[in-house]
């Protein structure tokens, strides 16, 4: 096969064992195991992790002040694969001097904001493992013959800058990608909801005076809520195809589609029992609302409605037909699914709250991605740990973080096993790292074993 890759005759550079590209909670928590990893008796595990942003950062644009986890802070970055790290959550409150005072709180769920800042407190703690400010442009295969023995990551920097990260092994955590209805084009004023916070402070300034928000999910209700309390004059138009918000299923027995061992039940499962495990319990996670938060919208709705002033509207069984701009601002047109009665609201803003997609790794790895297996549906083929499945030519692994829905389940973009799914991944690079022969080039410096 081809390639346009490099190959051993050019210049020997630092060669690490893992490179992560993408610097999100998932490949902060791998970063944390190499750490504790290395602080042990065996032998290092030499990795670089390179980051587009200039500093940490997880979906900022949606850190409203009073939203909460929908996860335990047990589950954070460290503690369910090693109780005993420094990196917990609760080592985090000790530090901060909020343990006393989070205890006293009698509560599982953090705010958003406080976890945001415990992530970024974990990242300060392993900045020495990542590169801040650096873009992958792509990934290049290393090859001797036939065989690709390494991969080169090519980053840019912000100065235009580009350099080479040579990799025996990768982690990819490239994350989410928000998702926009076929043919909705952003804009000024149609966006996504991962930029909400970013458009508050221009939106203040313009005192607009109708929001539609599209979306019947924990963000789209969020969204609603946030813009009916901060522009007091403002109405807000919420727009989804169901007769309600439908409430998270969070009970003991269906949360136990988030435990570890679920991981390889539904990685065993029949493909068909597959589909129906994720349709059974969907409404842990998918287009699913906290019921404080239902129950609060509700109370608006109402108390709007004895007040006789009502800005806080659901359009339910519905959908927006056309969303266009105009000279004022943007015309939404939205069809009753049951009637097929239309409305015409003219807005100043539409916001899409209709999730994420997780990213395709499959551009990013360039020629690579030709020695990468894939199923009947043409989707990934990936190995029990995370791995890649790849022709033997490829000698390192490719790990995902993320995209592994179909073959790892509904906890494979979530928080809840990324403790676990870290620590498997580092299992797997020592374990392959033991049994593979000495390879004949082993690049120079400190990346090299």
């Amino acid at each position: 096969m081809p390639e346009t890759g490099t190959t051993h005759a050019e210049p020997q550079i630092p060669v690490y064992d893992l490179v992560g590209v993408g610097f999100g909670p998932s490949n902060l928590a791998l970063a944390i195991a190499l750490t504790e990893h290395n602080a042990g008796p065996g032998e290092p595990v030499t990795a670089q992790f390179l980051e587009r942003q200039p500093r940490f950062g997880w979906h900022r644009g949606m850190l409203i002040e009073d939203a909460t986890m929908q996860v335990s802070f047990l589950k954070d970055l460290a503690t369910m694969r090693n109780p005993t790290t420094e990196f917990s959550f609760l080592n985090y409150l000790h530090a901060k001097g909020r343990l006393v005072d989070f205890i006293n709180h009698k509560n599982l769920f953090p705010l958003r904001l406080e976890f945001h800042d415990y992530f970024e407190w974990c990242a300060a703690k392993v900045d020495d493992l990542v590169a801040y400010d650096n873009d992958v442009i792509a990934i290049e295969p290393v090859t001797d013959g036939d065989a690709v023995d390494y991969f080169d990551v090519r980053v840019g920097s912000r100065s235009g800058e580009e350099s080479v990260f040579r990799a025996r092994n990768l982690a990819i955590g490239t994350g989410l990608r928000p998702n926009l209805p076929e043919g909705v084009v952003p804009s000024e004023r149609i966006w996504h909801n991962h930029e909400l916070l970013y458009r508050v402070e221009k939106l203040e300034a313009a005192d607009p005076s109708r929001f539609v928000v599209v979306g019947a999910g924990q963000s789209a209700a969020e969204v609603t809520a946030f813009l009916h309390e901060r522009f007091p004059r403002a109405e807000v138009c919420s727009v989804f195809a169901r007769y309600g918000y439908s409430p998270a299923d969070d009970s003991s027995f269906a949360n136990r589609i988030f435990d570890p061992e679920a991981v390889d039940h539904f990685y065993d499962s029949p493909e068909a029992f597959k589909q129906r495990l994720v349709g059974y319990h969907a409404n842990t996670n998918y287009s699913a609302v906290d019921l404080d938060l239902i129950d609060e919208l509700y109370r608006r709705v109402y108390r709007e409605k004895v007040l006789g002033v009502e800005r806080l509207r659901m359009f339910n069984v519905s959908r927006p037909v056309e969303v266009i701009e105009t000279p004022e601002g943007v015309r939404a047109t939205i069809v009753t699914l049951t009637t097929g009665e239309q409305s015409v609201l003219d807005a100043d803003v539409v916001v899409y709250s209709t999730g994420y997609q997780p990213a395709d790794p499959s551009p990013l790895l360039g020629d690579l991605a030709a020695h990468c297996h894939r199923d009947e549906d043409g989707r990934l083929l990936i190995e029990r740990d995370y791995r890649l499945r790849t022709g033997d030519e490829v000698r390192g692994g490719i790990y995902l973080q993320g995209g592994t829905e179909h073959s790892h389940g509904i906890t494979s973009s979530l928080l809840s096993n990324t403790a676990i799914r870290v620590g498997e991944i580092l299992d797997s690079l020592l374990a392959r790292r033991a049994a593979a022969p000495e390879p004949e080039y082993a690049g120079t410096g400190a990346g090299s074993r």
